[in-house]
């Protein structure tokens, strides 16, 4: 009787699972059959605010290099490396003893020529009345004439080489050509300085407005002009202000305007060089300082899509366009390069209106493949619950 009892039992519990396990299958069925959740957005016209990034290298609005005009050492070095310096003010002082006695030199050369000039002058004089007279010949008279212009003209050497030494002299002391903060100074007093040594005395750069430079390629320039739709002066002067990126990342925070373009394209880079003036009222950019240029390109009435929404097939494009059916198509499509590494301006291949996938894209889905289409605006508000 037990025995029966447990055989009739464990038939029962066989039996459950059986139901059980015919009932789980029947309801995997229709689960496996339906088409797969996709979200998909649908497109419309916006607008695109990116940026062109160029390197540029920076420098101050003059960079000049001080070297001497003459030779001799270094007495006196006025200033120091960093130091904000103005027009005129005196920079180093090189030995000037030399070139005070050629001065003294030169000044009792001209008060001997003038002597000498003045000699001639009451001899012609005398001649002249004596000539009159008939007293002496032509000769003797041309011949004081001459001896008078003689005079003269080393009168004009001896002013002209009081005044080249008087220059000499002055270049002894060597000032600043021009208001800016003094660079690196690598000869010290003591040093021999000439007009021919390799390094400068230092540099004085004006850095209350400083240059970027960074380079344009040929087909920028000709997209600029719209292939000589317009002069490049024209598109200068419409340009929009540009910003620097510094090389810590960060964004000057100034505003700056293209000036100039170069007119020579160099053969070797294939570009011409641009050059944007930027404010520099703290003193914060530095000459021979690097960053980048971000030249805004704004466009209105553009498609854009997500770059997840795209894939790449032999150099092309495409992204799945949602049919009324709920049929994924793939369409090819062109989009600008210009990008933020997250969205796609679309230039063809899709139109306002119609519906794409945003998901599953080079994973799950394939050509022909029905979804369910779930917005895509309302996937990002579901998340959250989801986790």
């Amino acid at each position: 009787m037990i025995k029966q009892l447990f055989i009739a039992g464990a038939s029962a519990v066989s039996l459950s699972v059986m139901i059980a396990s015919c009932s789980s299958g029947g309801q995997q069925g229709p689960a496996q059959g339906q088409a797969p959740q996709i979200a998909v957005q649908t497109l419309s016209i916006g607008s695109s605010a990116l940026d062109h990034v160029y390197p540029a290298t920076i420098k101050g609005k003059t960079d000049i290099e001080i070297r001497p005009q003459i030779s001799g050492f270094i007495t006196k070095v006025h200033v120091d490396e960093g130091q904000r310096v103005s027009k005129g003010q005196p920079l180093f002082t090189i030995d000037q003893v030399q070139y005070q006695a050629a001065v003294d030199q030169a000044q009792a050369a001209l008060a001997s020529a003038q002597t000498a000039v003045q000699t001639a002058q009451l001899t012609a004089d005398n001649k002249q009345r004596l000539f009159d007279k008939n007293i002496i010949s032509e000769y003797e008279n041309q011949l004081a004439k001459n001896n008078l212009a003689t005079a003269k003209a080393s009168l004009a050497q001896a002013q002209a080489a009081l005044t080249n030494a008087q220059k000499n002299l002055s270049y002894t002391v060597v000032t600043a050509p021009s208001d800016g903060v003094v660079g690196m100074i690598p000869s010290r007093e003591g040093s021999l300085a000439s007009p021919s040594m390799v390094p400068a005395l230092t540099t004085v750069s004006d850095n209350g407005e400083v240059y970027a430079y960074f380079s344009l390629t040929e087909r920028d320039l000709l997209d600029m002009t719209d292939n000589g739709e317009a002069t490049l002066q024209e598109r200068i002067a419409a340009m929009p202000e540009v910003r620097l990126r510094l090389s810590d990342g960060s964004v000057y925070p100034l505003p700056g305007k293209v000036a100039t373009v170069s007119g020579v394209i160099d053969n070797s880079t294939g570009s011409a060089s641009v050059r944007a003036l930027f404010k520099n009222n703290n003193g914060m950019l530095r000459s021979g300082s690097t960053g980048q240029i971000l030249l805004p390109v704004n466009q209105d009435s553009v498609v854009i899509i997500p770059q997840k929404a795209t894939y790449e097939l032999q150099d092309r494009r495409f992204a799945y366009v949602v049919t009324d059916s709920n049929t994924v198509v793939s369409r090819p499509v062109v989009v600008d390069p210009l990008n933020d590494g997250k969205t796609f301006v679309v230039k063809s291949g899709l139109n306002p209106g119609e519906r794409i996938a945003v998901e599953g894209v080079g994973v799950t889905l394939r050509d022909g493949m029905k979804i369910t289409p779930v917005d895509a605006s309302a996937t990002p508000a579901s998340a959250p619950a989801a986790q």
